[in-house]
Order: C-alpha cells, then sequence, then structure tokens
C-alpha cells in the first residue's frame, strides 16, 4: 500500500511539473513595441466650452494602434495635465478596449479640465496623450503629445451685484452690500455678461460685487479708474463709484457689464408706444412721460383698432445697433428683452397706458 501510495505522488508529481513546463512554453511572449501614435487632434486647437453645450462632443480623439508583439486586447486611455506638468496629474479622459478613437463631451473636457487646475473663464494650455496597456505586468506604452488650449466654465454662473445708492429706491439700505441687487446673467456660459434696468438719479452712484457679504468679505469690487466715468472697470478696494447719472439726469438707466474685459456701457431709457394703433404706426414712437419717484412710464393717447408695443429705440441702437433690442409685447411673462415678444391687441380708443420696467428686465404693463 505504502508503494502504490508513493507512485501515485510521484506521478502526480510528474504531470505537474510536465503540465507548468508546457504552459510556460505555450504562453505568448509579450513585448512591448511600438507606441499609439495620436492623430488627432494634431495640436494647437482652442475650445472654449459652454455649459450650454456640455452634452455636445468636444472633440473626437483619433490614434494609430499600439504594438506589443502579440494579438492581446490592449486597454487606451486618454489622458490631459496642465502644459508643463509632465503628466504629473494626468486626468483620464476615457478609455475604450481595441478601438482607435474616443468622443470626449464637452462637460467631460471642461471636468477634467477644472480638475487638472483650470481656471474658469481662463483660457488654459494643457497636453493630452494615449496611455496603452495591456495589464499591470507590462509598462505602458505613451503616444506622442498634442498641445491644445481650453477655456473652461462653472457649472455655477457666476452672480454679480449692485451695491449703492439706487438700492434705496427698491426698499434696500444705501450702500448694503449684504443686500446687494442681483444684475441679469445674458453670458454664454463662459462670458461674464450681466444686465439691470435701474433706477438711477443725479449724485447718485453705485459698484458692482460679486457676492453678498459684508464688505470685510466681498469678492470682487468693480468701479471706474481715477474716478473717470469712460466705460472702463478696474477690480480693487480703491475703484471708483460710477455715475451714470451725472450727464443726462434722473431716470431708469439699462446698465450693461462686461466683466471679463472690464467694461460697461449705460444709456438713459426713453420709452415710447408704437405700432398701428398708434399715431407713428409701426415707423415712430410717441413718447411715454417718466415718473422719477414712481419709476413708471405713463401717456395718454388716441388708439385706433390694430396692434401695438412699448418700445426704447435710443437704448436698443445706443447698446446693440438694433432699435427692437429693447421693447415690451403681450409675452408672459412680459420682459423688456424679448424682440420676438407678440404685439398688443387694440380695440381703439383713449388709452391710459403705464409702464413699469423693474431692475431684473420684467416688466409690468397697465391701460391695456
Amino acid at each position: 500500500m505504502k508503494n502504490i501510495a508513493k507512485s501515485l505522488i510521484a506521478l502526480f508529481a510528474v504531470l505537474a511539473v510536465s503540465c507548468s513546463s508546457d504552459d510556460v512554453e505555450d504562453r505568448p511572449v509579450i513585448t512591448a513595441k511600438d507606441a499609439p501614435v495620436l492623430v488627432a487632434p494634431e495640436g494647437s486647437n482652442v475650445y472654449v466650452l459652454a455649459i450650454e453645450n456640455a452634452a455636445n462632443q468636444a472633440e473626437r480623439f483619433v490614434w494609430t494602434s499600439a504594438n506589443f508583439d502579440q494579438n492581446v486586447a490592449v486597454n487606451y486611455t486618454v489622458q490631459l495635465d496642465k502644459a508643463g506638468n509632465e503628466f504629473a496629474n494626468p486626468q483620464d479622459l476615457g478609455s475604450v478596449i481595441g478601438a482607435n478613437q474616443l468622443s470626449v463631451s464637452v462637460e467631460t473636457l471642461n471636468t477634467k479640465v477644472r480638475a487638472a487646475g483650470g481656471e474658469a473663464f481662463v483660457e488654459g494650455t494643457y497636453e493630452v496623450r494615449i496611455k496603452a496597456s495591456v495589464n499591470d505586468t507590462f509598462e505602458p506604452l505613451y503616444s506622442n503629445v498634442a498641445t491644445i488650449s481650453v477655456t473652461p466654465y462653472v457649472a455655477v454662473i457666476p452672480k454679480l451685484f449692485l451695491v449703492g445708492h439706487p438700492q434705496g429706491s427698491y426698499g434696500l439700505g444705501e450702500w448694503s452690500p449684504e443686500t446687494a441687487m442681483e444684475l441679469r446673467y445674458i453670458g454664454n456660459g463662459v462670458t461674464r455678461i450681466y444686465e439691470a434696468y435701474v433706477k438711477v438719479g443725479v449724485g447718485q452712484a453705485f459698484k458692482f460685487i460679486g457676492n453678498q457679504a459684508s464688505w470685510a468679505d466681498v469678492v470682487g469690487n468693480y468701479g471706474v479708474i481715477g474716478g473717470v466715468q469712460d466705460g472702463n472697470l478696474k477690480n480693487g478696494g480703491d475703484s471708483g463709484d460710477i455715475k451714470v447719472a451725472e450727464n443726462d439726469g434722473n431716470g431708469l438707466y439699462y446698465i450693461w457689464v462686461d466683466i471679463d474685459n472690464l467694461k460697461y456701457k449705460s444709456v438713459k431709457m426713453n420709452w415710447g408706444i408704437i405700432g398701428s394703433a398708434t399715431a407713428g404706426a409701426w415707423e415712430n414712437e410717441t413718447a411715454m412721460a417718466y415718473n422719477f419717484a414712481a419709476n413708471k412710464f405713463t401717456i395718454s393717447a388716441p388708439l385706433s383698432a390694430g396692434e401695438m408695443k412699448f418700445r426704447a429705440a435710443n437704448a436698443g441702437n445706443y447698446i446693440a445697433s438694433n432699435a427692437w433690442k429693447f421693447n415690451v409685447g403681450n409675452s408672459d411673462p412680459k420682459v423688456a428683452y424679448n424682440p420676438d415678444a407678440p404685439n398688443f391687441a387694440v380695440a381703439g380708443g383713449t388709452a391710459n397706458l403705464e409702464l413699469t420696467i423693474n431692475f431684473d428686465g420684467t416688466a409690468i404693463v397697465g391701460g391695456l
């Protein structure tokens, strides 16, 4: 019995050695020979990312196959890092197995650029490459590097607020940054452009700030440079007060602000009525009177049966070279900034019309 057991043990040992030797001999030898070549983008591409395009394709990365001297499944990863960082902090844009291309969305590219240290709304230079790997046993192969420029966005649109004397006209404490009034954002998800429709009197001033907080915690303090009211801004505690009513007097002012380029524009709005129901038909506005205390435009005028709208051609021409840039029609809600708003239908007769434009551009119409 002992001899039989010893014989069986010896047989199993021989078989084990034999199988192990055969496996080693038959196992393919994997050799990293040729790295993939990144074909597209070739380099110098510029990407300005916008939040409204988040689901769209930002780029399709294309490369040639890596050569590991065997028919093995190769995992390809598109990597990105800040230019000059030598991929010390690579961000993976995505991976595929065996394929030679990868579509990367705007959202993914934006997320990875931000993770690599990219600042929102600031153009930065980045490098991309392809990593080819088989498994953890073998060193990966890396492609050539392409350099690209990317301007990322933030998922939350940055806000801008007005602080100053005009706050008092809206039931708020003047120059109180904690209750500063939020401007309406009109950028494209990348640009920082804002607007407001604000009642300003002679001698009144204001500035722009980036958040509602105490002055000690305010982020961004935008005012004029050296007191000069020329449309240029600077960011700093030494920036000067903005005084838009000094030349044209009390009124409702349209304010346009471009924080990216540190510019602003302002114009005193002259609202009127226009349309087939009005005296000037569709060619000319009939001016409305502005009540500064009530912040309201009014007119008593005979109207014909037809159609009409409220319009501020002077502001539209100045800001956008478009007389219809600012008009109020029969939309829901009623706003000052929808050129395509439908007309009001008018039955005819003398009408006492009223128009109020709120700080955010929403409108209140009376008399129709």
